[in-house]
C-alpha cells in the first residue's frame, strides 16, 4: 500500500537529519529515507568532530554564520547534550598571504572580533607550535568543535519525538514526478509526497539524473589521520586552538587540525590537494599511506610534538561543486524538489541553518536569506 508524506527527505546526514527536525517541529508530515544504518561512515557526516567557525575568506558565510551559532546552541538545549566545544581558532601562513587577508577582511566586515598575532607571538601564546617569524596569524577565539555525529543523532531523536519517520538501510531505486505529486520506489514500499529534499551528499548526482539534472559535483575522498602527541593535556580544547594553515605544499593544500579529544589525538587532515572521482562508486576507501608520511613533513616543521604514532586514519566525502558553494536550490523542472548539495569540506557547521531554510522553503514559500550564491544556474 502506497504511504503519503507531506515531506520525504533522502539522506540522514547533517543537513537531513536538520530538515526533519524543523520540518517535524512545524507539524509536517515528514518521512526520512537513509540508504546506509543511521551514522554510517561512508559519507560525510560521522565522527566526533567538525569546525564551527566566523573565519571565513567570504563575508556571506561569516553573515550566516551569525544565524547559525544560535541555532546550535538551542539544539543543544532541547537535545540537553553538549554538542559544541569551544576551542579558538589560528589561522596561520606568510605575511601578506592572500587568503589570511581575505579571512581578515570578511570577518572585518561583519564586525567579527579577532586578534592578530606575530610569529613570536603565536609561539609564545601556543608553544605547541613552531612558527617561523616570515609567518603571521589571526586568531577568533569562538571558534569551536561541533560533535558531529552527536549533531545528526540529536537531530534525529528530536525529529522522531515531534512525529517524523526515519528509516534507515533503505535506498531509493526510482524518483518520479508529475510536478505535483512526487512518487519514491524503494525495494520494500512505494511512497509518494508533496515535497522532497534531496540531501544524499555524494549520491545526490545519481539520484537526480534521471530527473534530467545533471549537476556539476565531484566527489575528493579526504583522508583524516589521529596521531599521537607527547603531552595529550597540551593539546586538548582549552589549552590548543583549531588551527588552518593558509599553505600549499608537498603535505597538500591548506592543512588543518582539531585538538585532541574523545581519546583520539590531534586530528588532521588537508582541505584540498586530493584526486576526484566523477561517481561514488569510484572511490576508493583505502587509506593512503604516502599521504601519512608526506603529512608528517608538516607535523616535523609546525607541530614536532605531534608527529607521534598514528591512532587512526579513514576516508571522508567532500562532493564539490566547482567553485565549492553550496547548492541551495529547487529543481529548474520540478518546483517542489529541492537540492541540497556540494557541502562538503566546510558544510557541516551551516547544516542546522540550511534545515531551518529548506524548512521555510517548503512551509513559507521563501526564505529571509539570500540564496543566490547556491543558484544551481550558475553552472
Amino acid at each position: 500500500m502506497t504511504q503519503n508524506f507531506d515531506i520525504i527527505i533522502i539522506g540522514a546526514g547533517g543537513v537531513g537529519s536538520a530538515a526533519a527536525y524543523h520540518l517535524a517541529k512545524e507539524k509536517q508530515k515528514v518521512l526520512l529515507l537513509e540508504q546506509f544504518h543511521i551514522n554510517h561512515q561512508k559519507g560525510s557526516s560521522y565522527g566526533y568532530s567538525r569546525v564551527i567557525r566566523y573565519a571565513y575568506d567570504n563575508p556571506i558565510y561569516v553573515s550566516l554564520m551569525r544565524e547559525a551559532y544560535p541555532l546550535w546552541f538551542a539544539l543543544e538545549k532541547e537535545a540537553q547534550e553538549t554538542l559544541y566545544i569551544k576551542t579558538g581558532e589560528l589561522d596561520f601562513g606568510n605575511i601578506n598571504a592572500p587568503s589570511l587577508a581575505q579571512v581578515a577582511d570578511s570577518m572585518n566586515r561583519e564586525n567579527i572580533d579577532y586578534e592578530y598575532l606575530s610569529a613570536a607571538e603565536i609561539n609564545r601564546r601556543f608553544p605547541q607550535f613552531n612558527i617561523p617569524e616570515t609567518m603571521e596569524g589571526l586568531y577568533q577565539e569562538d571558534t569551536g568543535i561541533l560533535k558531529a555525529s552527536h549533531c545528526v543523532l540529536s537531530n534525529l531523536k528530536l525529529a522522531q519525538n515531534y512525529g517524523a519517520i526515519v528509516q534507515d538501510n533503505t535506498p531509493v531505486i526510482n524518483i518520479n514526478s508529475n510536478g505535483e505529486l512526487i512518487t519514491l520506489k524503494t525495494n520494500q514500499e512505494i511512497y509518494t509526497s508533496q515535497h522532497l529534499i534531496v540531501a544524499a551528499g555524494s549520491w545526490t548526482k545519481q539520484l537526480l539524473l534521471p530527473l534530467g539534472l545533471n549537476l556539476p559535483l565531484t566527489i575528493m575522498p579526504c583522508q583524516l589521520g589521529f596521531f599521537r602527541v607527547e603531552n595529550n593535556q597540551k593539546f586538548i580544547p582549552g589549552e590548543f586552538p583549531i588551527f588552518l594553515a593558509h599553505l600549499v605544499g608537498e603535505y597538500g593544500q591548506f592543512p588543518y587540525g582539531i585538538p585532541a579529544c574523545d581519546h583520539q589525538g590531534l586530528k588532521l587532515s588537508t582541505f584540498y590537494g586530493w584526486d576526484t572521482v566523477e561517481a561514488v562508486n569510484e572511490v576508493n576507501y583505502a587509506p593512503s599511506l604516502k599521504w601519512i608520511e608526506t603529512l608528517r613533513t608538516f607535523l616535523k616543521q609546525y607541530l614536532p610534538t605531534a608527529n607521534g604514532e598514528l591512532i587512526e586514519t579513514r576516508r571522508c566525502l567532500y562532493t564539490m561543486t566547482p567553485d565549492k558553494h553550496f547548492i541551495i536550490d529547487h529543481h529548474p523542472n520540478y518546483k517542489n524538489i529541492l537540492v541540497a548539495a556540494g557541502f562538503s569540506g566546510h558544510g557541516f557547521k551551516f547544516t542546522n541553518l540550511v534545515g531551518k531554510i529548506l524548512t521555510d522553503l517548503i512551509t513559507q514559500g521563501k526564505t529571509e536569506y539570500d540564496l543566490s550564491l547556491f543558484a544551481i544556474k550558475r553552472f
